[in-house]
């Protein structure tokens, strides 16, 4: 991390990196407790299913799961055995993990989570990545939480994926990495590409999964457009989505203030509000085990950022930074729900790698984690 007197420049200028633990107090996990116990319960129509979005006796289920056997300090302490920090870059502190590889030549690899994920979404594949059976495919890990979301909280008005991407090339450049890869998913894979946009002299290769913007078509499908079997399946997914899917994205995208009340307020809310795409937005769907799922709403709940978060889909829809074309070596990965489609995503990417599974959902780490090492490798082999 560089000499006595460049730790002690940093901390002059403001850039130093302090250590960080996972620790909440007892006091948060009691108060989450007491208001478990006392939940007032909505009335649904009988019998639809989750046409109408979570059904009562699905999410009971899951909160008494979470008063019986969910273990918090299981999470805490397995989080804890990677090396956490947080520094401060463009006014605001940011959390990730660094996890450096024992293997001499890893290559430094940024992972970008998205909504509603968080670093937790890597964990099942950070162990894979820095001690491989190959040490030619060695990664060195940092996992950034984003601003607004988990660890590195709340942020100010303008945190679009262009700013914390920027964040991020500084990010990187203060540990020391002149060369390094991005990968992200959903959210991530706006940043990740940014990323190789704002760096481009750094960054060697760009890796998305979960992909939209930048990778579908928008404004409509050219008549003369020619689409595989597979790219149509995509394609009426996609239109299925926008038709009856992103209810959620219009309110956070709209008014997420007046939404944050509910996710501030109430755990349930907040465990309905994420845990309905986990659900839905897996493969198969339910598939995501309930201690997955109740990890993520803890995290969002705990950092009370469940109404922040809600926030980058405010920022993304006002931005001015829309995509521009990018130079940078890119890697897809559709997973089975995925819905990037080639051709509209070639006019501002330089795709140099594309590859189709029948697996996994959104949440590929957490979901086929294998699957997803083995993607990344085969990918960053062509740039590290």
């Amino acid at each position: 991390m560089g000499t006595e007197m460049d730790n002690q420049m940093g901390k002059e200028i403001g850039t130093e990196i302090r250590p960080f633990r996972v620790d909440i107090p007892q006091e948060a996990l009691d108060d989450l407790r007491r208001r478990l116990a006392d939940v007032r319960w909505p009335s649904q129509v009988p019998d639809v299913g989750w046409s109408r979005g979570v059904p009562v006796p699905h999410l009971k289920d899951l909160v008494e799961y979470w008063t019986t056997k969910y273990d918090w300090r299981g999470f805490e302490e397995r989080i804890n055995q990677y090396p956490q920090f947080t520094t401060r870059i463009d006014g605001q502190d940011i959390h990730f993990l660094h996890v450096r590889s024992p293997h001499e030549g890893a290559f430094p690899l940024l992972l970008a989570h998205g909504w509603p994920g968080s670093v937790a979404e890597f964990l099942e594949v950070i162990e894979p990545l820095t001690h491989p059976d190959d040490p030619a495919d060695a990664y060195h890990l940092v996992i950034p939480s984003h601003p607004n979301f988990g660890f590195t909280g709340p942020a100010a008005a303008g945190w679009d994926a262009r700013r914390i991407a920027t964040a991020y090339a500084e990010l990187m450049a203060r540990l020391g990495y002149q060369r390094y890869g991005a990968q992200g998913g959903d959210f991530g894979a706006f940043v990740a590409p940014d990323l190789g946009r704002v760096d481009p002299e750094h960054v060697a290769g760009v890796h998305v999964n979960a992909a939209t913007v930048g990778f579908i078509p928008l404004g409509g499908v050219p008549e003369d457009a020619v689409l595989t079997d597979a790219e149509k399946v995509r394609l009426e997914r996609m239109n299925r989505f926008l038709g009856d899917g992103d209810g959620y994205f219009k309110i956070q995208a709209t008014r997420p203030h007046t939404l944050g009340f509910g996710l501030a307020d109430s755990p349930v809310a907040q465990l309905a509000w994420i845990g309905e795409k986990f659900h839905d937005w897996a493969y198969p769907a339910g598939s995501v085990g309930p201690d997955q799922v109740l990890t993520h709403a803890m995290i969002y709940w705990l950092t009370n950022t469940g109404a922040s978060s809600a926030q980058m889909y405010y920022e993304s829809m006002h931005t001015t930074n829309w995509p521009t074309p990018s130079r940078v070596p890119t890697g897809v990965a559709n997973f089975a729900e995925d819905i990037a489609i080639r051709q509209f995503a070639e006019p501002l990417n330089n795709i140099t790698h594309w590859a189709e599974y029948e697996q996994g959902g959104h949440f590929a780490a957490l979901e086929v984690p294998d699957l997803f090492v083995a993607e990344l490798k085969t990918f960053f082999r062509t740039v590290r």
